[in-house]
Parts: C-alpha cells; structure tokens; sequence
C-alpha cells in the first residue's frame, strides 16, 4: 500500500513515515488521557504536531511528484526532475483527483484485445488467483456491497461496457444472464484479493468493499 498515505514517492519508502506518525498520534492521545480529559474529545494537537516533525518537512518536498504524472509519462519525469533539483520549494503544489473521474466511456475508447495465455510466461486470471490462496468461508455476507444493484446494468454496462469485468485482477466482477434472461452483474466474491480496486475505480462509485470476517481474505503461501 502506501503506507496509510505517507509514502515518499521518489524514494517509494513510507514505513518510517508511517511509524513516527502513529508514535505522534499515541503521544497527544496520552497527552488527552493524562490530563484527564473526557473520551471522545478531539485530537487536535496532533495536526500541529505532525506538522512540526520531521515526517512533513520530507513529505512537503516531494508533494508534487506523484501528481505530475496525470500529465503523461514525460511531463511528469521532467516534472519530477525540476522538484528534486529544486527540493520541492516551487511555490505552488499540484492535486490529485479521484482515480474513477479519469476513465473514459466505452465509446471514444479502442477494445484491446488480448492475446491467449500461453501458461508460460501469461496466465488467465483464475490461475493467478490460485496463487494468493485467498478463501472466504461459504454463507457469510457479501463483503462486495452494491449501494443501487441497478447501476452496474443501467449505467455502467451501457456507458463503460462494465469496467469492473476488466479492472479487477481476480474475476470477481461478471455479466451474466439471470434465470428470466436478463443481464446482471454477478460477484465472485470468493475470488476476491482485498485490493479495493473496485471501491477506488467505479465509475459511479457505486461499490462499497466492506472487511470481510476475521481470517477470510488471501494468504499468499510463496511469499
């Protein structure tokens, strides 16, 4: 992941980022309790404080390097150059956006089509699958929520051709007819690998990845 948001792109290093900002956060959380405040008060010093280490001081001069990327592959390393000789001081600090507002509709885009695996160096999706050795116990809730069942079929499907049949790396999304004919979104949610791609890229941000039940999830054995 991105180490809960600290990750310093340039170095792709956050686990000690992350770390000093869990230590901030434990030292104003002891800070409230010692004082005897009551439970539920805000935590505002800790804003101050993260603000006040070393942990913003790294992060600030690469803040613009990840974000340059949106405007192409060269653009964004010419712009990664001029922030690290400049150590990050330009006056000005680029944005992100919402990663399901830059897909386009099925309409202005080309079908690639991919060729057949040859299980040598390409494999289908449910053979990579087997590999993570994820399993989720039959009979318990669907951790893969829909908030409108009608979005995927009535928007989605009509206007992204149901992006979620190709972003998900485990199969999990299908179109598939139901018993009286009619096209439905169905999810495998067996085959799920807790990435949250689909949480992230819905178009309609329409899907809501809830943890699942203790234990249940990929284990990844090889690794």
């Amino acid at each position: 992941g991105d180490t809960a948001g600290f990750l310093n792109v340039p170095k792709i290093k956050g686990n000690h980022t992350a770390m000093k900002s869990g230590m901030l956060a434990a030292e104003n959380l002891a800070g409230l309790l010692n004082a005897g405040k009551d439970y539920g008060q805000n935590c505002a010093n800790y804003e101050e404080a993260l603000k006040k280490s070393w942990v913003y001081a790294e992060l600030k001069k690469v803040r613009n390097i990840r974000p340059g990327f949106h405007w192409g592959l060269w653009a964004g390393l010419i712009n990664a150059a001029f922030e690290t000789l400049t150590n990050g001081l330009a006056p000005w600090t680029l944005k992100n956006h919402a990663d399901h507002s830059s897909l386009k509709k099925a309409n202005k885009c080309s079908k690639i089509e991919y060729p057949k695996p040859d299980n040598t160096v390409t494999f289908d999706k449910l053979t990579s699958v087997s590999l993570s050795a994820t399993n989720h116990a039959e009979g318990q809730p669907c951790h893969l929520r829909l908030k409108n069942p009608k979005i995927p079929i009535e928007i989605n499907l009509k206007q992204y051709d149901e992006p979620a049949q190709r972003y998900c790396p485990a199969g999990v999304y299908e179109i598939v007819n139901d018993d009286a004919g009619q096209l439905k979104l169905q999810i495998n949610s067996q085959n799920c690998v807790h990435c949250k791609t689909c949480d992230i890229k819905d178009p309609s941000q329409n899907i809501d990845w809830a943890t699942p039940q203790g234990g249940d999830g990929p284990n990844y054995p090889n690794m």
